[in-house]
C-alpha cells in the first residue's frame, strides 16, 4: 500500500468523523425551529462544549486535502467556489450565534441568534449534499484540471435530492443525540414523535437517492459499494424503529453507523478517483496525478503518527467530561 492510498484512507476517516460529529450539530441545530426559548436553551446545551471542536474535523479534512491532493484542493475550491462561500458565510454566523446569544438576557435578542444557527446548519448540511452529488456525477473538467462550468451547472435534480438526503439524515442524527443528552420529557416525547416521520422521510430519501445513483454515476459499479449502501440502508431502518422504541443509545449508534457507511461507501465508489471528469474520463483528478511529493507525503505521514491519536484522546476527553444530560435547571449553565 503506497502513500497515496494511505492518505486517501486518511482523508475518508477525517471526512467520516466530520460528517458523524458534526452531522447531529447541524440536525441539533435545524431542531430549533419553532420552540420556545427553555428548549432551544436545553438544544443548545447540548451541543455547547462540543460544536466548534467538531469543525476542527472540516478545517482537518480541508487541510489534509491540500497538503496530500494539492490539484484536487485547488480544483474542488475553484468548482464549488461560490458555494463554499455561501456555506462559509453560513458557518460564521453559526459560530457567532453560538458565542453572542448568551451576552443578554432578552428572548427577542437569543430568537434572532438562534435562527442564524438554524440558518448555519440547513445551509451547510444542504451543500455538502450538492457538493457530494457533483463529485459522484461528475463535472466538466478539462485536460488542465479546470472546472468549465458556473454555479448553476452544479444544481440539477439528483444533486438536490442529495443534499435534501444530508439534511435529513443530519436531523434525524441529531434527533437520536439528543434523546441521549437531555432530560426533559417533554421534549423527549416531542423527539420521539418527530423520529417517526424523521426516520421515515430520511429511509425513503436514501433509497431514492441511491436508485438515482444508479442512473447519474457509477456508484453501484463497484459490488462493495452496493453491499455498503445497502447494509446502510439496513441499519437506517433499525435506528429508525429503535427511535420509536425509546431505545435512546441503539438509536444513536444506528445513525453514526448509517453516517460512517455511506461516507466510506461514497469514497469507495469514487476510488482511485478524487473528482471526476464529465468530459472525458481521462481527465479525472486521481489520488496520483493529483498528489504532492512522495517526499511531502512521507513528512505528513510522520506528522499525522504523532498529533492524530493525541487530537482523538482530547475529543474523547470532551465527550467523557459534558455527557451529563441538560436538564430545564441547567439549560443555561456555561
Amino acid at each position: 500500500m503506497d502513500l497515496n492510498i494511505i492518505w486517501f484512507i486518511l482523508i475518508t476517516v477525517l471526512f467520516t468523523g466530520f460528517f458523524i460529529l458534526e452531522g447531529f450539530d447541524y440536525g441539533v441545530g435545524m431542531l430549533l425551529f419553532n420552540r420556545p426559548l427553555n428548549e432551544r436553551n436545553q438544544l443548545i446545551r447540548s451541543i455547547g462544549p462540543h460544536w466548534d471542536a467538531n469543525e476542527v474535523w472540516m478545517i482537518t479534512a480541508g487541510g489534509a486535502s491540500f497538503a496530500a491532493f494539492p490539484h484536487f484542493y485547488a480544483s474542488m475550491f475553484s468548482t464549488f467556489y461560490i458555494a463554499l462561500f455561501l456555506m462559509l458565510l453560513a458557518l460564521i454566523m453559526r459560530g457567532v450565534a453560538f458565542e453572542l446569544r448568551g451576552k443578554f438576557n432578552s428572548s427577542d435578542w437569543k430568537t434572532f441568534w438562534d435562527g442564524a444557527i438554524i440558518f448555519g446548519s440547513f445551509v451547510p448540511a444542504l451543500l455538502w449534499g450538492v457538493a457530494t452529488a457533483n463529485l459522484l456525477r461528475g463535472l466538466p473538467i478539462d485536460s488542465e484540471m479546470h472546472y468549465l462550468g458556473g454555479f448553476f451547472d452544479l444544481l440539477s435534480p439528483y444533486t438536490i435530492l442529495a443534499g435534501v438526503f444530508f439534511v435529513l439524515l443530519f436531523a434525524f442524527h441529531g434527533i437520536t443525540f439528543l434523546m441521549m443528552k437531555i432530560s426533559d420529557e417533554r421534549i423527549l416525547l416531542d423527539l420521539r414523535r418527530k423520529s417517526s416521520f424523521a426516520g421515515i422521510a430520511t429511509w425513503v430519501a436514501y433509497l431514492l437517492f441511491i436508485i438515482a445513483s444508479v442512473f447519474e454515476t457509477d456508484v453501484m459499479s463497484k459490488t462493495v459499494g452496493v453491499i455498503i449502501f445497502a447494509a446502510a440502508l439496513g441499519v437506517l431502518s433499525s435506528g429508525w424503529q429503535f427511535a420509536r422504541a425509546g431505545r435512546q443509545k441503539s438509536a444513536f449508534t444506528c445513525t453514526t453507523v448509517t453516517i460512517a457507511m455511506t461516507t466510506v461507501g461514497l469514497f469507495v465508489a469514487l476510488f482511485p478517483r478524487l473528482m471526476v471528469s464529465s468530459l472525458t474520463p481521462e481527465w479525472s483528478l486521481t489520488i496520483y496525478n493529483s498528489a504532492s511529493t512522495p517526499h511531502t507525503l512521507t513528512i505528513m505521514t510522520v506528522a499525522a503518527v504523532i498529533f492524530v491519536p493525541i487530537v482523538l484522546a482530547y475529543q474523547f476527553w470532551t465527550y467523557k467530561t459534558f455527557k451529563e444530560r441538560i436538564s430545564p435547571s441547567n439549560s443555561d449553565a456555561h
